[in-house]
């Protein structure tokens, strides 16, 4: 790929016309994550931290389901997002590359990733590590859009993707995979799964992926940049395993673990130099899931998160090395047809860095939470304290009420606190951080639609989400009167409206999605960076027997690279295809080809986009 072309691409829709064309022919991809031939209704974990159905959710969501996965032929986490309905992506270069992931127009640190229930993000940067989770190792994905503090603690402003790592069950079942594709991709995955038989069953899954390419130029020549001309390719390892003893009927013992290593290259100026980011993520837990009576269940869960950082230029090396560990007691008790919960957690957070930013903190909670239904009428009600060693206590809440109209039509309101701890570099970093600074508050609203009748749905949310204390870089700093230091001073207003539409017709299925959003930095009355007014997916998949196809156009309205609005980046709209093909039971060929029609486009200023790029591989015991 030529260095010297920075892609770009002004394509403008017209927003109206979009959702017309959205609401008049398809329904909503929260509830369309399903494959055409898979008529269970869908199962969230997330919204409430115990099972329901997708129908009986208050909260916005969306489920993407592993045939989705698989058919969209994506080998990453943060493209596949990207895809979905209320969330956009900046990407600095490629594949491997560092990421960041907005929700509703919340920004990357309001957005908690969840990995089999285990809290994954940084604490000095305050944002997930997006670029290092395989998508080779998941099985599922939920997305729960709205405040979620009172379930999940601090930053769950915007919403909460959780990833469900690989399961095992029936008998030994090998998967493997590996494909080739355009910028020196090659990708593989090798993986078994089954369960033992008899009373003391027990479940494993394990699973490796390895990921590599050469890939393009990631930056353009700008004023202060680190431009280099050259290319800059990665290398990803991964492994991720589970493992379940049943010892008797409800009382069950487990852990599970995901573990990725990254190696990407990136410019830093010196184009004699290699300059290399170094990441490792990984996240552990054990549990003792028990049904202690016939209406109490607990669920005891210690795990251990890390995030590691490392950066290696010609003028030194940075190390960002953050770790949490969580102490975690669920208890689940039916009163009748309702449910209350107490769930207690104690969470310690560390970071150790070659920087003089060398802390730790703790945060102590006790959540209370209660469903109940009457009837058509659905009801939620949650609260929870945390208090923390560094910055105080904090105590959130939700209130939701839902009706079913009809056994496919419900309405729902929901009104709900969340708030955005500061990160270790807002609090210590030298010459910028700033010990006095407090947590962004969260108030947000809405209401909802949601219709599901099994071939096609549809839903409609609108919110209102009022951020205040928003921590910003303050130039000159008010402590020091020089440089710039982190700061509460910032008001954002987040409101929209999120359509999402599904249809099936024989062996098609229609879809599309369209989020109309007003991203306000009320103190400067400028967009939030990076956030567009309008974005969303337009899309058509086959499936049959032998053969399933898919092709879906994603686009963005025009964007701002800076919080004053004076650095635009163009809108975009970009066609991709995938196809699977059945060789046989167990074999499979499947492709993929992004962006058809090489689009200039641009995710982050200073940062090349691929051009048109593809990949062709082959399935072993996926169907």
């Amino acid at each position: 790929m030529s260095s010297s072309v920075l892609r770009r691409a002004n394509l403008a829709f017209p927003p109206l016309a979009i959702a017309l064309s959205v609401s008049a022919a398809f329904s909503p991809l929260s509830f369309a994550q399903t494959p055409a031939d898979q008529s269970l209704t869908p199962v969230l974990v997330t919204a409430s931290r115990t099972a329901q159905k997708a129908g009986d959710v208050l909260s916005d969501n969306l489920v993407i389901s592993a045939e989705e996965i698989q058919q969209s032929g994506q080998s990453s986490l943060i493209d596949l997002l990207q895809r979905k309905r209320g969330i956009e992506i900046a990407r600095n270069g490629g594949a491997g590359s560092s990421s960041t992931l907005y929700m509703r127009g919340s920004s990357g640190k309001q957005v908690v990733l969840l990995i089999d229930g285990v809290r994954s993000v940084s604490a000095t940067t305050g944002e997930p590590s997006w670029s290092s989770i395989p998508l080779s190792q998941i099985d599922r994905i939920e997305v729960v859009f709205g405040p979620m503090s009172s379930m999940y603690g601090a930053d769950a402003v915007g919403g909460v993707i959780q990833v469900f790592t690989k399961k095992g069950a029936g008998a030994p079942r090998v998967t493997a995979s590996a494909g080739a594709g355009t910028y020196g991709t090659k990708e593989y995955s090798l993986g078994v799964a089954g369960s033992t038989d008899g009373d003391h069953k027990i479940r494993y899954s394990f699973n490796a992926s390895q990921e590599e390419a050469t890939g393009f130029n990631a930056t353009v020549p700008l004023v202060g940049s680190g431009y280099s001309k050259d290319k800059d390719g990665y290398a990803k390892n991964s492994i991720s395993g589970q493992l379940a003893w049943e010892l008797a009927k409800g009382q069950e013992l487990g852990a599970s673990f995901l573990q990725s290593h990254g190696n990407s290259q990136y410019d830093s100026g010196s184009p004699a130099y290699d300059a290399r980011s170094i990441g490792d993520v990984g996240v552990y837990s054990v549990y003792s899931r028990n049904q202690i009576t016939s209406n109490w269940g607990s669920f005891f869960q210690v795990s251990k998160a890390y995030d590691k950082q490392n950066s290696y230029t010609s003028t030194g090396t940075s190390s960002i090395n953050s770790d949490s560990t969580l102490v975690s007691w669920q208890n689940d008790i039916k009163i009748g047809t309702d449910l209350l919960q107490v769930i207690t957690e104690h969470r310690k957070e560390a970071a150790v860095t070659n920087l003089p930013i060398d802390r730790e903190r703790t945060t102590k909670s006790l959540a209370l939470a209660y469903q109940l239904q009457r009837g058509a009428h659905l009801g939620s009600i949650s609260t929870r304290y945390d208090d923390n060693s560094t910055y105080g206590s904090n105590v959130t809440g939700s209130l939701g009420y839902g009706y079913h109209i009809s056994k496919v039509l419900r309405v729902s309101g929901s009104i709900g606190t969340s708030f955005r701890a500061p990160t270790f570099n807002e609090l210590y970093y030298t010459g910028y951080g700033n010990p006095n600074v407090q947590p962004e508050k969260g108030k947000n609203a809405e209401v909802g639609i949601y219709y599901d009748d099994g071939k096609s749905d549809f839903s409609v949310a609108f919110y209102r989400n009022r951020v205040t204390n928003m921590i910003i870089t303050q130039r000159p700093c008010s402590m020091t009167g020089i440089g710039s230091c982190a700061y509460n001073v910032n008001e954002a207003l987040l409101t929209g409206l999120s359509v999402g539409g599904g249809r099936r017709i024989g062996d098609f299925r229609l879809y599309g999605s369209l989020d109309l959003q007003d991203p306000k930095d009320k103190t400067k009355n400028t967009l939030l960076e990076r956030r567009a007014r309008y974005h969303g997916t337009l899309g058509v998949d086959y499936v049959n027997e032998k053969f399933s196809a898919g092709a879906d156009i994603g686009f963005s309205g025009s964007r701002f690279s800076n919080s004053e609005n004076t650095q635009p980046l163009g809108g975009y709209a970009l066609l991709n295809l995938n196809a699977t093909y059945n060789l046989s039971n167990d074999w499979q060929l499947f492709a993929r080809w992004n962006n058809v029609l090489d689009k200039d486009y641009v995710l982050a200023r200073g940062y090349n986009t691929p051009g048109s790029n593809g990949l062709l591989g082959v399935r072993y015991g996926f169907k």
